[in-house]
Parts: structure tokens; sequence; C-alpha cells
């Protein structure tokens, strides 16, 4: 199904769908995936544990958190295919970086890690029907679609890429 085809764009994680293309949900996450496999993971084994602002997340910290999140956000999507009726819970993202301590693993099992992840994630929208894809429950308080989460799943990637590459690299 295409972006265009979401039935309404949940508040806040829009700036992550707008990050993505209008196109097939599975297209989208195709090319996230591409762009994971070429991203620029010398660049970011460079970066070591430099940060372009005190108290920010080093490179590792930007992953483990991408990491994470890909995985709440399939859990998500995953229970509301299912027919969940419950809220599903929201998640404070410098909480879960802090206790991740993605600074102590190293780059290829993170790069290893993700590529995986991004693989079952593919696997797991493959599996849904454009039914499913359309399918409403509640999280953080809030309605939003399988379809949705899909998107913010590619979105997020992009939108971290983007400030790695625009506050990150400089510092290198």
């Amino acid at each position: 199904m295409l972006k265009s085809a979401l039935p309404f764009v949940p508040e806040y994680f829009d700036r992550y769908i707008n990050q993505t293309d209008d196109a097939s949900l599975l297209a989208m996450l195709e090319r996230a995936q591409d762009e994971l496999q070429n991203f620029a993971w010398d660049k970011l084994e460079a970066l070591g544990d430099r940060v372009y602002a005190p108290g920010k997340w080093t490179g590792a910290d930007v992953l483990q958190h991408m990491i994470d999140t890909e995985r709440i956000l399939t859990y998500r999507a995953l229970c509301i295919t299912r027919g969940e009726l419950a809220n599903l819970p929201s998640f404070e993202e410098d909480d879960y970086a802090a206790h991740a301590q993605g600074n102590q693993r190293s780059w290829e099992e993170l790069k290893a890690e993700f590529l995986a992840l991004r693989t079952s994630t593919l696997y797991l929208f493959r599996s849904f029907s454009d039914s499913m894809l359309l399918r409403i429950g509640t999280t953080s308080g809030k309605s939003m679609s399988t379809l949705a989460l899909g998107f913010i799943v590619a979105g997020h990637q992009r939108h971290h890429f983007r400030i790695l590459e625009e506050r990150y690299w400089p510092i290198l």
C-alpha cells in the first residue's frame, strides 16, 4: 500500500512519515534496507565516542536507539494486526539509551543485528494483508495504523541517518 493510503498521519510521528517517499510500504522498507546496507559504516566507526555536543548520544548509542525503536514499532504493528485492544505503552528513548549500553558493543555486532532486524521487519510486513495494514490500534493513547508504523520504521531511520550526516560527520 502507498503512503498516500494512510487513513491519517498520527500526531508527532509525521516527522518520520514525512521523510519517506510516496511509494508502497514494502518498496519503502526495501529501500530503507538498501540505505542501511550502504550506510557510511566506516565513518560511524571512525567517529568512535565523539559527539557533536555535550550530553548527546554517541554513534553507537544512536544505532542502538534505532534498533530498539524498530523492535518496539514492529511489536506494535504485530499487536495491532492481531487485534490487540489494549493501549500499547510508550517508551522514553533517553531512559532506554541510558540502559542499553550501545557504546559497549562492537560496530560489527550492531550492524549485523540491525541488518538482521530489518530482514525480520520485512518478513513481518510482507505477511500483512492490506486489511491488516489498515487496522487501527492505540499506542501511547493515540490511534495508530499498522501502515503508519511501517512508514515510521523507514522514516525513523532516515531521520537519524540525516542527523548523523549533518551533525556528526562534520566533527570527523
